[in-house]
């Protein structure tokens, strides 16, 4: 089977946006699965993007209690064999990858947010870390971004960074 995946973090709205743009609720419809690494602000986001489909989501530091109460520091799901984890801040950039080897041992690939700056690496252990950007909210980045992925028989494959 395979599952198509939605991967957003740092939607901060309303402050940085009114509302989710167009194209993320669209692929949000077209995924089997959305992920959400945090700052969601509101929690009219959550609830909107759950219309949209299943969420699997975490709280950011700009969450508040609403969101506290309703979404973990830290969630884990096996997709297809794969396992994930998610978590908003991994901290400082230099030695990450070392230092989430350490903190998510029993994880094949982890989605966080924070800096809104788009990511992909992988550890010296082969898990993959994925920061998707933030589709309302590009601070110095050049655009908006979100990313998309196909997770099928043990694989994530497909992974694309989509600039809004």
């Amino acid at each position: 089977m395979t599952t198509r995946l939605l991967l957003i973090s740092d939607t901060h709205i309303p402050g940085r946006a009114k509302r989710l743009p167009e194209t993320v609720l669209r692929a949000a419809d077209a995924a089997d699965l959305v992920i959400h690494a945090g700052d969601w602000v509101a929690a009219s986001v959550l609830d909107e993007l759950e219309q949209h489909g299943e969420v699997l989501g975490v709280y950011g530091n700009n969450d508040g209690p609403d969101l506290r109460e309703r979404l973990p520091e830290v969630a884990r799901r096996t997709i297809e064999g794969v396992r994930f984890a998610v978590v908003h801040e991994t901290g400082a950039a230099q030695r990450r990858e070392v230092r989430m080897d350490e903190a998510f041992p029993d994880t094949d690939v982890l989605v966080f947010g924070h800096s809104h700056i788009p990511w992909h690496t992988v550890s010296p252990r082969g898990m993959r870390l994925l920061n998707p950007g933030s589709p309302t909210d590009r601070r110095r980045q050049p655009v908006h971004t979100m990313m998309t992925a196909i997770v099928d028989d043990g694989e994530l494959r497909e992974l694309d960074l989509i600039s809004l």
